[in-house]
């Protein structure tokens, strides 16, 4: 791609693409990913060819990504129409065009075929973790797990987060994600295997984010089935002055993921005695809110609820 002609932004894509693409090319197979943000498709193939990437990283693959968003001046001379386009690219030079090729069986299926038809140089163990996801890129597939959580799709956010914790063993937020993925599709044994996991690292048990996963975990403990999460409702309906049975429920309807009826419970109590049982309310509440994350939006909204019962 040559940069005559050029002006200095475009001359700065090509430069950014010459390193990141070209150059690694000349001996390597890189998977060239166009992606966007926005592109919620991009967002489900992304796990998948971040698994192969890692799986094919000894036999000499990269994986490349290029947000079109930020580099319009590169998707523009690859023609990218529509998102996401992914190509191999070999000797800089694009060798097969991927954006079909969705399943792991297929893409490897491609894959196969042309390292047997390529010199690609392969690389030993220490190649394939060199070429791992930038710090950068773990980040934006940590935000992607997160929101999977959010979204309430426990599933594909844990493949996402066990996804990070193999290229980055001591980020505590993806281990703490997979913990929370793990609490939210009822895998509580798995869950309490990663935290154990997690606590014998000195480094990372003590780390804010793996607190918050643990309170999750805790919470989930208070777990039970409809008929109980009915009865308990029952009982804590029947007398408001039964302050331990409205607890109960609270507990219980938070870990049957309504956390409207919990809060609402919690809330409830708080207004009418703040100071019973040493503040256990507004504890479990907060306990809630740890779990959860401060940052979330339904945090957000119902820590204004509990301040204007507090403050007025």
């Amino acid at each position: 791609m040559a940069s005559m002609g050029l002006n200095i932004e475009e001359q700065k894509a090509v430069e950014r693409f010459r390193k990141d693409v070209v150059d690694p090319s000349q001996t390597k197979l890189v998977i060239l990913d166009f992606w966007a943000e926005w592109c919620g498709p991009c967002k489900a193939l992304t796990p998948t060819l971040e698994k192969i990437a890692a799986e094919y990283a000894e036999k000499g693959v990269v994986l490349a990504k290029v947000n079109v968003d930020e580099e319009q001046f590169i998707a523009g001379q690859f023609q990218v129409k529509s998102i996401p386009t992914v190509y191999a690219m070999f000797q800089g030079q694009p060798v097969a065009d991927l954006t079909n090729a969705r399943s792991e069986s297929q893409l490897k299926q491609v894959l196969d075929q042309l390292l047997s038809q390529l010199p690609v140089q392969a690389g030993d163990a220490a190649d394939g973790a060199a070429q791992g996801p930038s710090a950068e890129e773990i980040e934006q597939f940590l935000a992607m797990g997160e929101a999977a959580l959010g979204e309430g799709d426990p599933q594909r956010a844990a493949g996402i987060f066990a996804q990070i914790t193999e290229f980055a063993s001591d980020h505590a937020a993806a281990h703490a994600g997979l913990i929370k993925a793990l609490v939210q599709m009822g895998q509580i044994d798995e869950a309490r295997q990663v935290l154990s996991a997690v606590e014998a690292d000195v480094k990372l048990a003590g780390d804010p984010a793996i607190a918050a996963a643990k309170s999750a975990l805790e919470l989930a403990d208070t777990q039970v089935d409809e008929g109980e999460l009915a009865s308990l409702q029952v009982a804590a309906e029947a007398d408001g002055a039964d302050m331990d049975a409205r607890l109960a429920y609270a507990e219980a309807a938070f870990a049957a993921n309504q956390r409207d009826a919990a809060a609402d419970m919690l809330l409830g109590m708080i207004a009418e005695d703040r100071e019973w049982n040493d503040g256990a309310a507004r504890a479990k509440l907060l306990q809630i809110f740890e779990a959860i994350g401060l940052e979330d939006e339904w945090v957000v909204a119902t820590r204004r609820r509990l301040s204007k019962i507090l403050f007025g």
